[in-house]
């Protein structure tokens, strides 16, 4: 049963339903209880960074199991660590990123101090969970031009700093510390933080300001200036790291026993930020991000110099919390539309390629103006909106075929009972003038029969009686109309169209007389004294349609066929013939033969010529 095919009341259902889910798949959307939605929206973003990820200008060099296998376990003394720092120097690169946190004095000092003073470099610190340690002394410089009211940087009691010595040869001190997201995966790194009241710069930021020569960062509302370069500032007050995939570290990664055996060409790190950290498991600085999940953090805090330094940093504009769930709204509208005009899969072909192009659309922002929208959530409305008003649609199909099949089922054959399910349009219930042919049945001397047969043995016998009259009906293709008494009223070409109805009528007579004669002669019935069966047959135009009140309504015709079939059956007992058919009826059965019975003078309709079928 298609859509249209339901009545009005049943597809407004069907609407409504398609819009309360849609509705409640946005406010899921919009709530996102559990934070299902930024997951996805993340993962499947992520999967996409990764793919378009391109090679940057930034050079790491790990101290990776090569590094510690060659030159010996960590922790390496502060020489041997000085000398990579050094050698790394001589090359002239922009600047050094050290994620290695040189908390407490060493033995050799001395030479790290040189070491660091040697090049520009920028040394990592680390949160701490005291309060009660000495204020930062490397605050991040800051000029705010505008400030977002909504700016809620990531804050710790207190901060791990290198050893005064060490840090007084730097040229500045970065945030190295990275916080997982729900999932428990590494996206963001810090551009501004605190510690206790004071504001810190991350490792990265830190990095390039010190590389470009900036003095300072300029907050200006949604935006941190570093030099000339312009990177989003959300309310975190970090950055979404476009991550690269781990394919592509070989071409930015040295091991540093290489650097310090003297393996690596001359100008390799000229002019480039340079990231020195922990590749090797034994350095603890392993961390799961979007690349997999074991990635060394100075793999990430490189993303982060390179992300910052490509101008791609990704932003999540404040109006995608109510755009996105109002976007999967307004396209829902056309899937639920679509639900009530088409079939099931066309349906689920226009809601899949409203939920796609959404899906596109968002990846699109992302890709080219590193737009953060959820590819999938808005898409889920729309499914959810379809989805419900489908399966709206498809139990208001239920609950209409089986009205149909109680109405009908007792009546037609089952083949047309299923046409009209199929098509309940085909059949007008409101009523409808149309050509139908009526057939009336009754049994001689029933009322005697009765009033002598027990009332268990009478109706065991009805029933045997009309189980053969109505399987002949329906077989011919008729409709049984209604049993009363012992008679059967039956219609032909109600409620669907039926070729040859009149012709249909007759054979059908003829068989009922056929099969009530045999069933008269069986031994059961025979010495019950059975009369014979009268049929009255005639065509013409009736009303026809449910008649009734409330529950009570009953499909069938009215008209003056139907009640001149009524007065032919009855006219059998005087005329002494088992099947009278009326002169309408004949006319239509040009092809069969007919024996006149004269004319005859018919209660209500006056003179009639009347016919009996010759088989």
């Amino acid at each position: 049963m298609t859509a249209a095919a339901l009545p009005p009341v049943a597809r407004r259902r069907a609407v409504l339903a398609g819009l309360a889910g849609a509705l409640i798949a946005a406010v899921l959307l919009a709530a996102d209880p559990g934070g299902l939605a930024r997951t996805a929206r993340d993962r499947t973003l992520d999967v996409v960074a990764l793919i378009s990820a391109a090679p940057g200008d930034v050079t790491v060099v790990e101290i990776d199991a090569d590094s510690l296998a060659a030159l010996g376990p960590w922790p390496w003394p502060r020489a041997m660590t000085a000398r990579l720092i050094a050698a790394i120097a001589a090359d002239r690169p922009a600047l050094i990123a050290v994620d290695i946190l040189f908390a407490v004095p060493g033995a050799d000092d001395a030479a790290l101090v040189a070491a660091v003073g040697s090049a520009p470099v920028v040394l990592a610190s680390l949160f701490s969970g005291r309060p009660d340690g000495p204020p930062p002394r490397h605050p991040a410089a800051v000029v705010v031009r505008e400030r977002d009211p909504r700016l809620a940087p990531w804050r710790e009691a207190g901060l791990v700093e290198p050893d005064p010595a060490i840090a007084a040869a730097a040229g500045a001190i970065g945030l190295a510390a990275l916080a997982a997201d729900p999932d428990g995966i590494v996206r963001h790194a810090p551009l501004l933080a605190r510690a206790g009241d004071t504001v810190v710069a991350g490792l990265a930021a830190e990095a390039v300001r010190v590389a470009r020569g900036a003095s300072a960062f300029i907050v200006d509302g949604e935006v941190l200036h570093i030099a000339d370069l312009a990177v989003p500032l959300p309310p975190a007050a970090d950055l979404r790291i476009r991550p690269a995939p781990a394919t592509l570290w070989p071409q930015r990664t040295l091991s540093a026993a290489a650097v310090l055996g003297g393996d690596v060409p001359a100008g390799r790190f000229a002019g480039r930020i340079v990231l020195l950290g922990g590749g090797a498991a034994a350095l603890g600085a392993l961390r799961p991000s979007a690349a997999g999940p074991v990635t060394p953090q100075v793999q990430i805090a490189a993303d982060a110099v390179e992300t910052i330094l490509a101008g791609t940093a990704p932003r999540r504009p404040a109006a995608a919390l109510w755009a996105e769930p109002l976007v999967g709204l307004l396209a829902a509208l056309p899937a639920v539309t679509a639900a009530l005009s088409f079939g099931t899969a066309a349906t689920a072909a226009v809601a899949l390629g409203l939920a796609a192009t959404l899906a596109g659309a968002a990846l699109a922002a992302f890709l080219a103006a590193a737009l953060v929208f959820d590819p999938l959530g808005p898409g889920l409305v729309v499914l959810a909106g379809a989805g419900a008003a489908m399966a709206m649609l498809g139990l208001e199909a239920r609950r209409a075929a089986a009205r149909i099949r109680r109405r009908f089922e007792q009546h037609l054959a089952p083949e047309v009972v299923a046409r009209i399910v199929a098509r309940p349009d085909l059949v007008k219930l409101g009523g409808e003038r149309r050509m139908v042919t009526a057939l009336f049945t009754d049994i001689e001397g029933f009322t005697a029969l009765a009033e002598r047969l027990p009332a268990e043995e009478l109706v065991a016998l009805l029933d045997a009686y009309f189980g053969r009259v109505t399987a002949i009906v329906t077989a011919h293709g008729g409709m049984v109309d209604k049993i009363v008494g012992d008679a059967v009223h039956a219609l032909f070409n109600v409620p669907l169209d039926l070729a040859e109805h009149a012709d249909r009528a007759v054979a059908a007579g003829l068989a009922i007389q056929a099969a009530t004669e045999a069933f008269r002669a069986e031994p059961s019935v025979r010495d019950l004294a059975l009369g014979r069966t009268r049929i009255g047959i005639e065509s013409g135009i009736a009303v026809v349609g449910d008649v009734g009140a409330g529950d009570k309504l009953d499909y069938t015709a009215h008209g003056s066929a139907v009640n001149t079939a009524a007065r032919l059956e009855a006219l059998g007992k005087t005329l002494g013939t088992g099947i009278i058919v009326g002169p309408a009826c004949r006319a239509l059965c040009p092809a069969r033969r007919f024996r006149s019975l004269g004319s005859v003078d018919v209660r209500g309709r006056g003179p009639l010529e009347l016919f009996s079928p010759e088989g």
